[in-house]
């Protein structure tokens, strides 16, 4: 277990972020304050604080020969590779707005291993496919992430627009048609990774968890989350759906996909007292 003072000091940073971000962009209106995208010093402190996040999860997860990763490690595994994601994307888009979204989630997500004992272990750690399966679904379960985290932003750009009323952040953000394209590029490519983790867990059960498939809680949200995705891409191609349906989609979607895992293995070790 990393020290809770790192978990601290990546929160804290992240909370400063959050707040300077606030601050300096969201409030007054949008003509009050020039558009401008991140600038270096924030790309600097952010990848400082991903940093010691990384730091935190590596002391959190792996204990010896044995690896940890209950609901807590999940959501702060989830939380730091969406944030690696937007901070590589926001060099080619304007994507500040997430920063006041997606900060103060990983402020939190980041203290969690700390404050809750974690301990569900990986039985099947050593195993290489094992591995890459846990490293695919995570970067599902990010992409996912920073997809609903970009669904809620258009949510507000386009309710602010409606009412007339622009922050300084959401008057410099691309127009709704890029934003929109940039989601479905995030859910396209999520899920693809979703569609590779179910797959190889079906077929592979045994290799990779030592049991065979069983159709549980976690099993049924998985597919229920792959089949909202599938019909979300599908209506996109065929009937052209946009705007607040495909957000409303997305947001279902990702909702079934955190009760797969985070939500199953918040209910065994939080409120039934279980590991397994």
């Amino acid at each position: 277990m990393a020290p809770i003072l790192l978990h601290l000091l990546a929160a804290f940073l992240y909370t400063g972020l959050a707040v300077h971000a606030w601050r300096d962009r969201w409030r007054g209106p949008a003509l009050s304050s020039p558009r401008r995208g991140t600038s270096s010093s924030e790309r600097v402190l952010l990848l400082t604080a991903l940093v010691v996040h990384a730091i935190t999860l590596r002391a959190d997860i792996f204990d010896g020969s044995t690896l940890r990763f209950g609901f807590a490690i999940a959501l702060s595994t989830m939380l730091w590779l969406a944030i690696v994601f937007y901070w590589i994307e926001s060099f080619y888009a304007r994507m500040e707005g997430l920063q006041v979204l997606a900060l103060p989630v990983a402020a939190v997500c980041v203290v969690l291993p700390a404050l809750v004992s974690e301990q569900h272990v990986l039985v099947n750690a050593g195993s290489a496919a094992f591995r890459i399966h846990i490293v695919v679904a995570m970067l599902a379960y990010s992409l996912f992430t920073l997809a609903a985290l970009h669904a809620l932003l258009m949510t507000a750009v386009e309710k602010r627009l409606h009412s007339g009323r622009l922050s300084p952040l959401l008057a410099g953000l691309p127009p709704l048609l890029t934003m929109e394209a940039l989601l479905f590029r995030l859910i396209h490519v999520a899920f693809v990774l979703l569609t590779i983790t179910l797959i190889s867990g079906i077929l592979f059960s045994e290799d990779l968890f030592g049991r065979a498939l069983r159709f549980d809680h976690k099993t049924v949200f998985a597919i229920t989350s792959w089949l909202i995705f599938a019909a979300l891409l599908i209506g996109r191609h065929l009937r052209g759906w946009r705007g607040r349906l495909a957000l409303n989609w997305t947001l279902a979607g990702f909702a079934a996909l955190l009760l797969a895992y985070v939500g199953t293995r918040f209910v065994l070790e939080v409120l039934l007292g279980r590991t397994a």
